[in-house]
């Protein structure tokens, strides 16, 4: 242990639901001058983009943001006051979710304040520090702005995947404008029947789809475009970047990237993801765009974000030894040989110290990405996976004796278990998930890769889930010194089944449904092992004090259910069997147990912890000589959670 660590504040607020946190990004001060001003410039670059996101995710959170900014700045009264303090609280939920809808669940904020309250701050404010739009009155901006924020009938979610009902009309994220989930999917159909089957681009990744004068047409995220003022902002700070790179491969990725952004060229993003793919020398590397799409309810369109990181030299070795053996993984899996790949090309993986997070990836952040989203690409050049090591590590350190694993584990032996071998195999599984899952298998000839819908998301985490439980349990990670022993498996098995059966229902208001994908994938593949384990014989529940408690009692069935269930995940990929999606998904993956929902929310409050959690970036500052040289650049991480963000609002404010 570092002589600082013991000192290191990994906690830096605790709010809501919500607890933030800080990275170290050990390493750095060992980068070369050119590295860490590459690392320096793709952090500005990743920062420019951060309006984006907002208003992606919903058309009036920027306006919402700066107004409520603006009221807690220029506040004069008692700033310990209940109300206040609810707003403060409400704006430190915006910020982290990126606007008005909760971050995971996709629910609506309650304030915890009045209308009448707000309404009087912001007569009390100076109009002419009011976010108003061109002509806007503070009369019409409160007309039009209240009851987003305070009518629970208005705009409830941000993403809505109900059965049943017109997903694009009943969800608030800002992906279309006067569109039907009929017409949008119709609009797509006929783009995807003329282009180029062979080697489809992502059609509608990076564009809003709207209806202007009875005619449905893109609005296209690029310069001179729908963002182009934030995007003009990003390519500037990618050609300091590219004046850094460490190779040609790299300033080539920064070309084509800032190329796509230029035009909006979705065959363009395909080539800037293949020389991605491409560049596994660069020691330093990133993510910069329109990369996921959970936030759209058809599963096509792309939220913006970033990660700028470097490789851990170290802890990579785990991983190269995971990609290298990609082929024995691929050919050994439980799935029907037709649905396998004859092949396994390109695949790389790494363990990163992440360097700066931003839009989709900050505050809430994955542990690890697998990339790129394309399924032609993934097929003919592969993928490109990381786990992110200093992410997981802050988590870990920071759940340190908080009484999780006393309150919610069976007993002494299964949390020895965990105690001795969870950090180790939670980062394994992740590895597995990433670089194994999502790389694995096929699609058949002719399959549209959005056939599943609405239902996509969730069945290709399972199958990457899956993928990775299956194998943890295999001889070969002890042959390969994954592991230590035959023992330490069974920790991330009974991780995974008490969070997918029980504990992830924290991360949930009470009498809601499971909306967000990971949750219902972890809960689909739990329940569905649970039923198929012969009456307990596998998993059960257990009662002790009268508190519940998942218990385990057959490991290598419990395996062999996985496996089971992977082969019928990946029919259904492979086939674009959107049935079988719905009913596997509707049947396991959303109903929640009200009974023993309850249960659990009364035992975790009563520990005082945070279901979610987050990050604040460090600080990058260059160090400059009299001539205007970059001669070093230093980190720190002693900005707090309000002032990050308020700086970040008005440093990278571009929308």
């Amino acid at each position: 242990m570092r002589k600082e660590e013991h000192i290191f504040n990994y906690v830096v607020d605790q709010f809501a639901d919500l607890q933030v946190l800080r990275y170290r990004v050990d390493g750095f001060d060992s980068l070369t001058l050119r590295q860490k001003k590459l690392v320096y410039y793709l952090s500005e670059a990743a920062l420019q983009g951060r309006d984006i996101l907002f208003d992606q995710n919903g058309k009036y959170n920027l306006q919402i943001r700066r107004l409520l900014e603006t009221l807690y700045v220029h506040f004069t009264g008692d700033r310990t006051e209940e109300p206040f303090l609810a707003l403060e609280v409400y704006l430190k939920r915006v910020w982290f979710s990126n606007g008005i809808h909760h971050h995971y669940g996709c629910d609506k904020f309650i304030p915890g304040f009045s209308a009448e309250y707000l309404k009087a701050l912001i007569l009390h404010t100076d109009i002419s520090l009011l976010p108003l739009e061109s002509g806007e009155t503070v009369e019409a901006m409160c007309d039009k702005l209240f009851p987003v924020i305070f009518d629970p009938s208005v705009m409830p979610k941000r993403v809505n995947q109900n059965d049943g009902e017109d997903l694009v009309e009943t969800s608030a994220a800002n992906y279309y404008e006067g569109v039907t989930q009929q017409e949008a999917e119709a609009f797509y159909a006929v783009q995807k029947a003329q282009g180029d089957t062979g080697h489809p681009v992502m059609y509608g990744m990076n564009s809003r789809l709207v209806k202007k004068d009875g005619v449905i047409q893109e609005e296209i995220w690029k310069v001179g475009g729908l963002y182009g003022k934030a995007i003009e902002k990003i390519i500037g700070w990618l050609h300091r970047a590219e004046e850094v790179a460490e190779n040609d491969s790299q300033r080539q990725v920064i070309r084509l990237l800032v190329a796509f952004y230029q035009t909006g060229d979705l065959k363009l993003f395909d080539d800037y993801s293949i020389q991605w793919l491409k560049d596994t020398a660069s020691r330093v590397d990133f993510v910069n765009g329109f990369i996921e799409s959970y936030g759209d309810p058809l599963g096509m369109k792309a939220s913006w974000e970033s990660i700028v990181n470097f490789k851990d030299l170290e802890a990579t070795r785990r991983t190269e030894l995971i990609s290298s053996n990609a082929q024995w993984f691929e050919e050994h899996s439980p799935v029907n040989p037709s649905f396998k790949k004859e092949q396994v090309k390109g695949v790389s993986a790494k363990v990163i110290t992440a360097a700066m997070l931003a839009g989709d990836l900050y505050p809430s952040s994955a542990i690890g990405i697998n990339l790129p989203n394309s399924n032609w690409i993934r097929s003919v050049h592969g993928s490109k996976s990381v786990t992110i090591g200093n992410l997981t590590d802050a988590y870990n350190k920071a759940a340190r004796g908080n009484g999780f694993r006393e309150e919610f584990v069976y007993s002494e032996v299964e949390k020895e278990l965990l105690d001795s071998y969870a950090d180790l195999t939670g980062d394994l599984h992740t590895d597995l998930h990433e670089c194994l899952g999502h790389g694995s298998g096929k699609l058949l000839p002719g399959v549209d890769p959005d056939a599943l819908k609405a239902y996509g998301s969730t069945i290709e985490e399972a199958r990457a889930d899956l993928f990775g439980l299956y194998y943890m349990a295999d001889a070969k990670l002890l042959e390969l010194g994954l592991l230590p022993d035959g023992e330490a498996y069974k920790a991330e098995y009974y991780s995974y089944m008490m969070n997918g059966l029980m504990t992830q229902l924290v991360r949930i208001e009470s009498g809601a449904q499971i909306e967000e994908a990971h949750m219902r994938n972890r809960q689909l593949i739990a329940r569905w092992v649970l039923e198929k384990g012969q009456d307990g014989q596998v998993v059960e529940w257990v009662k002790k004090k009268e508190k519940t408690f998942v218990r385990i009692n057959d490991y290598v069935r419990l395996r062999e259910l996985f496996g089971e269930l992977l082969a019928e995940i990946q029919r259904i990929k492979s086939e674009g069997d959107f049935e079988a999606a719905r009913v596997l998904v509707e049947n396991y993956a959303v109903k929640v147990d009200a009974k023993l929902h309850a249960e659990v929310l009364e035992r975790y409050r009563s520990l005082h912890l945070a279901p979610y959690k987050g990050f604040v970036n460090p600080v990058y500052t260059p160090q400059v000589d009299k001539s205007g040289e970059i001669t070093d650049v230093t980190v720190s991480y002693d900005e707090g959670y309000t002032e990050q963000m308020l700086r970040y609002s008005r440093d990278y404010s571009n929308l």
